[in-house]
């Protein structure tokens, strides 16, 4: 088959084969070409050492020169340039002992993760594919290449990787594959919280993001996350729910757009469930608190995943509020924005739509009704520019301290205050009145 590649890329090829050296396109890239697909970057494999490749390219910088990888520069854009190696001892889980540069493609494939991957192409040679690449992708397959297990024991971040190309390309896992991985599943504990926080948001931002089921099932979750680990097999014994907590998060997470915020909204709402469970006398299950009780949860959750701030508050303020009632009322929606922001009351309301998607179905007409009529006077209150936060007063801070208030918490509690007579009547954003009310406030409470 042939596969169009680059200008810049085809340049690099040519210039590695004219300097005596053969040289391929790897990896992903080609997969993606024959799968119909357009690579959005290009890796390189080649019989030339590191210091080869440094003397044929004049902009070159040494991004992995210890395992053979050196990134060449071409028009602005940088391309990974690895010789062809054979891997020794991994020793840390990740990284190969030493390694040792062959002159030969096949042994090169050999070495890498799964027979999807393990495919090399250049316009000289066509398409190199040793390990029956083309064969799985057609199949539909995520297979290792050689023995699975001693795939994941050179790298355990692999098993996480095979159920993430399982999610973006909606493949099965090959039942020797998914063995392994079960037999491997602790070796994962090796791995960086960096490398493991990529893979899960690459699976949760696929079109199967509750394929998260799937590191339950061959126990991988439980060293992951622990916490969503245990919701599997939860039971919600009430007139609300048709699925335990596992599968229900599943399903919510399912139920939303492709966006990381939202999806791990989706994925943390109903975490502190198992730790919030109680049975009534009538043997109905309820979990009081368990908003709190989760947002705990997945701020502790998301710091070891190492995420990142704002994504934490963010993901934080959704899971807080994910089973607040917003009454379709301007005063009601407006509280709620105050909370939220515009961009984070948007993804609320998808939340709590795919939350009650995810339970009985008899009762999500009505709560759908409720949810998009809030919805409908949200973008009212935005057409209007009605005001519901502090900043949007036509007084501040400086303004009250200039009729008596001294800075301190008094002035945050006063414009609190004034922000609430203003959310049930916009009126009221006067000047003069606000003012009035605050110097009266302010005698109220001597």
């Amino acid at each position: 088959m042939e596969i169009k590649l680059p200008e810049s890329v085809l340049n690099i090829l040519t210039r590695l084969n004219e300097a005596g050296f053969s040289a391929y396109v790897a990896g992903g890239a080609v997969r993606d070409a024959v799968m119909g697909k357009f690579p959005h970057d290009y890796d390189i494999a080649t019989s030339a050492n590191p210091e080869e490749v440094k003397a044929i390219f004049k902009h070159t910088i040494e991004t992995g020169i210890k395992h053979g990888t050196v990134t060449v520069v071409e028009n602005k854009i940088g391309y990974e340039i690895t010789t062809f190696r054979r891997d020794g001892i991994y020793t840390d889980g990740r990284h190969p002992e030493h390694v040792q540069f062959v002159n030969d493609a096949e042994e090169d494939c050999r070495r890498r993760d799964f027979t999807i991957n393990a495919m090399m192409y250049s316009p000289k040679d066509g398409l190199l594919d040793y390990f029956g690449g083309v064969e799985d992708i057609k199949a539909g397959i995520i297979r290792c290449v050689g023995q699975p297990q001693k795939r994941f024991e050179e790298d355990a971040l692999r098993m996480l990787r095979a159920v993430r190309f399982s999610a973006v390309l909606s493949f099965r896992i090959e039942d020797k594959t998914w063995d392994a991985i079960k037999k491997c599943a602790i070796l994962i504990k090796k791995v960086s919280n960096e490398r493991i926080l990529e893979e899960i948001n690459k699976i949760l931002l696929s079109e199967n993001p509750d394929y998260i089921r799937k590191l339950h099932e061959c126990d991988l979750l439980k060293y992951i996350m622990p916490e969503l680990d245990r919701c599997f097999g939860e039971p919600q014994k009430n007139k609300y729910h048709i699925y335990d907590v596992g599968e229900h998060i599943m399903h919510t997470v399912k139920g939303t757009q492709s966006d990381l915020v939202l999806r791990w909204s989706a994925l943390m709402h109903d975490v502190g469930k198992p730790c919030c469970s109680s049975t009534d006398q009538n043997g109905i299950i309820h979990f009081y608190g368990h908003h709190r009780e989760s947002c705990r949860i997945a701020v502790d959750l998301m710091h070891r995943l190492r995420m990142d701030n704002d994504t934490i508050r963010d993901v934080s303020v959704l899971v807080e509020n994910h089973d607040v009632r917003v009454e379709p009322t301007l005063p009601a929606v407006k509280r709620m924005m105050s909370r939220t922001g515009e961009v984070l009351f948007e993804k609320l309301i998808t939340l709590q739509l795919a939350d009650n998607m995810a339970k009985n179905p008899i009762h999500f007409p009505e709560k759908k009704e409720r949810i998009e009529n809030a919805y409908r006077i949200y973008k009212e209150i935005l057409a209007e520019r009605q005001p519901y936060l502090v900043s949007h007063l036509t007084v501040n801070g400086k303004d009250l301290i200039k009729v008596g208030y001294r800075p301190g918490r008094e002035i945050g509690d006063t414009l609190r205050k004034l922000l609430e007579e203003v959310i049930i009547n916009p009126k009221l954003n006067n000047r003069d009145y606000l003012l009035k009310t605050a110097m009266y406030m302010k005698r109220k409470r001597r």
